[in-house]
C-alpha cells in the first residue's frame, strides 16, 4: 500500500514540475505570448474568418467576447480560469484575463494571445470562488520570493491553457463547423403526438 502512495505522489509531483518547466516566450514588448502561424491553402480567407468569428462568438462565448473585426482580422478579449490541483480534488486558484489577435490571409493565419492579466480567487460566504478585485497584475510583474513557487504553477497553468486554447482554435478552423451549427436545432413539441 505504501508503495502505491509513494508512486502517486511521485507521479503528481512530476506532472506538475512538467507543467512549470513549459512557459511562454516574451514578445518584443517584453510580455508574455502565445503566437502561432497556420498554414492552410485549402480554405479561403473567407471562409477562415467566418470560422474565426465563429469560434469567438459559440465556442468560447462564455470566456470570450469580440471587440472589432476587419477584413481579414479578429480582435477579441478573454478569460481563462486557471486551476490548483492537490493529488486529485482540485479548485480554481484565479483567472488571466488576455488580448486575442487573429489576422487572414490567402493561404495562412497567424493568432495570438497576450497581455496576460492575473485575478487571484477567494471563497465567498457562500462557498462559491470569486474575483478578489477588478484590476489584473501583469504576469510579467515578478512577485516576491515567498510568491514565487506558486507564481510558477501559475505561468505553467497559463501554457497549459493557452496550447490547449490553440488546439481548439486551429481545428475550429480547420472543420466546417460554423456550417453545420447554423443548422436548426428541432424542438419537442408536447402538444402534438
Amino acid at each position: 500500500m505504501k508503495k502505491y502512495l509513494v508512486l502517486i505522489i511521485f507521479l503528481a509531483t512530476f506532472i506538475r514540475l512538467s507543467a512549470q518547466q513549459k512557459q511562454l516566450p516574451l514578445d518584443d514588448r517584453g510580455k508574455y505570448i502565445y503566437y502561432e502561424v497556420v498554414d492552410t491553402k485549402t480554405v479561403n480567407k473567407d471562409s477562415l474568418l467566418q470560422r474565426a468569428e465563429f469560434f469567438i462568438n459559440k465556442v468560447y462565448k462564455k470566456s470570450m467576447k469580440q471587440e472589432s473585426s476587419t477584413d481579414s482580422s479578429v480582435l477579441a478579449s478573454g478569460t481563462l480560469v486557471i486551476d490548483k490541483t492537490l493529488l486529485v480534488a482540485g479548485h480554481p486558484s484565479g483567472e488571466v484575463k488576455y488580448n486575442f489577435t487573429v489576422e487572414i490571409r490567402s493561404g495562412k493565419y497567424r493568432f495570438w494571445l497576450t497581455d496576460f492579466e492575473y485575478i487571484p480567487y477567494q471563497r465567498d460566504r457562500y462557498g462559491n470562488f470569486v474575483a478578489t478585485t477588478n484590476i489584473g497584475t501583469p504576469l510579467e510583474k515578478a512577485p516576491g520570493k515567498l510568491n514565487s513557487g506558486q507564481w510558477k504553477d501559475i505561468l505553467g497553468g497559463v501554457s497549459v491553457k493557452a496550447t490547449k486554447f490553440g488546439e481548439d482554435f486551429k481545428k475550429v478552423l480547420a472543420t466546417s463547423r460554423s456550417e453545420k451549427a447554423k443548422k436548426k436545432e428541432e424542438t419537442i413539441s408536447t402538444k402534438k403526438w
